[in-house]
């Protein structure tokens, strides 16, 4: 008999469908949490007796174990038990060290690899399973989806998979899928799961549009991090949150009541997967989560408890505009203003009159100073201009204090 372990997300859960595509419907499927494997696999191994059951085979899939049940599985298999671990998640390449782990971050075509994706090709190499279009663009769409390439490549469809997979039960969603992969022709959505994606698609915006409001910025060790409590849709939220405020180096999601934190990042440079390890958990270097303990209340939630929610910046300004060498007003909590302005070919940020000590290359770096050290955002026109007249009138009278020297002011309040 197949045993199959696998998590309990849309690529934990498609592993679980293609076996029992390949396998048959009497193959045991089990999903869990992160945290839920290593009890699953020791009951497993106290259970299963290799006299009696001779050819079973243990597949775990999108999960690994610790080391208690690593040293278990390496006994039995040493015994003659048979166990495949096929994982993508890179805190996961120890077990490559195994006689039965198979963790791989990419494939050899250079692709970002899902579980989904592994388990597919191994079960095609191993001649369990023979490849189709419609299986080849269903673990495609898993695969594109896990990874986050589907942003990139505008893959919608990748994402209504992972919509449809939420708005249903477990069962219903691999019973739903199993009659499809059986069809030839290809992969796609009923005329009533288009209607009810377009339904849940109108209900995800309104949902991230309030969590916007919501969303607070703070340092936690080296990292300027976005915090939000939020239970669904962590994945487009933290995609749209990390659209938005691109100065953030990745935003945390809070699951107070499911007690997980999840990480997303849209920066290259910034592996939350090793964030994630800080604090016991895992996953990639965009995508990754933990259990909320002690101290990650502490960093995330108890500390920043009191910060003030980012403010949005002005959206239809027609003079305080972003990159503007002549001067742009941000605005920061506490009434504070900082004016950037380009000067013989760097740029210049003043905090309240006061220039810093340090120029910038572009706006782009004094902007992300601006949003990372003070919190700052893009002033309304009204604020600009009444700023810009008080300074007019200032430097009319002392002499030019807080703009360019270079300007020409009386131009300038002409324009306006």
């Amino acid at each position: 008999m197949y045993h199959v372990y696998s998590h309990n997300d849309l690529d934990g859960v498609s592993c679980g469908i293609i076996a029992k595509y390949a396998f048959g419907e009497g193959t045991d499927v089990r999903y869990n949490s992160i945290h839920g494997l290593n009890q699953q696999v020791a009951r497993f191994l106290k259970r299963a007796s290799l006299q009696e059951h001779p050819y079973d085979v243990l597949f775990i899939t999108d999960l690994s174990v610790d080391p208690e049940i690593e040293k278990a599985l390496n006994v039995f298999v040493d015994e003659g038990g048979q166990v495949q671990l096929i994982d993508h998640h890179k805190t996961a390449l120890h077990l490559n060290d195994t006689s039965w782990g198979i963790v791989e971050v990419t494939h050899r075509d250079g692709r970002l690899a899902s579980a989904t994706s592994l388990f597919y090709e191994y079960l095609i190499e191993h001649g369990h399973l023979y490849r189709t279009e419609t299986l080849d663009q269903f673990v495609e769409l898993v695969r594109l989806y896990d990874t986050w390439e589907w942003e990139e490549e505008q893959k919608i469809q990748a994402k209504r998979l992972n919509d449809l997979f939420y708005m249903l039960s477990i069962d219903e969603f691999e019973a739903k899928m199993m009659q499809r992969l059986r069809e030839s022709g290809g992969f796609f959505f009923d005329e009533f799961e288009e209607k009810i994606l377009d339904m849940e698609e109108n209900k995800i915006e309104r949902y991230i549009r309030r969590k916007q409001h919501e969303l607070v910025q703070t340092f936690v060790d080296e990292h300027c991090v976005g915090i939000v409590y939020a239970e669904s849709y962590h994945s487009e939220l933290a995609s749209e949150l990390g659209t938005t405020y691109p100065h953030l180096d990745y935003i945390a999601i809070l699951n107070m009541g499911g007690r997980k934190m999840s990480l997303r990042t849209i920066h290259d440079k910034v592996d939350v997967s090793e964030v994630a390890a800080r604090y016991g958990g895992g996953g990639h270097a965009k995508a990754a989560g933990c259990t909320i303990t002690e101290k990650v209340y502490e960093l995330f939630a108890a500390d920043p408890f009191e910060l003030e929610p980012i403010r949005f910046d002005a959206q239809r300004n027609r003079f305080n505009i972003k990159g503007t060498e002549t001067g742009v007003l941000y605005e920061s909590l506490g009434d504070d203003l900082l004016f950037v302005y380009a000067s013989a070919g760097e740029w210049v940020v003043e905090w309240n009159g006061e220039p810093l000590s340090f120029r910038f290359h572009s706006f782009e770096e004094a902007e992300r100073h601006m949003k990372r050290q003070y919190g700052a955002w893009l002033s309304r026109d009204d604020v600009f201009v009444s700023m810009l007249k008080e300074q007019w009138m200032r430097n009319r009278t002392h002499g030019g204090l807080g703009l360019p020297t270079d300007l020409e002011e009386e131009k300038l309040m002409e324009d306006l």
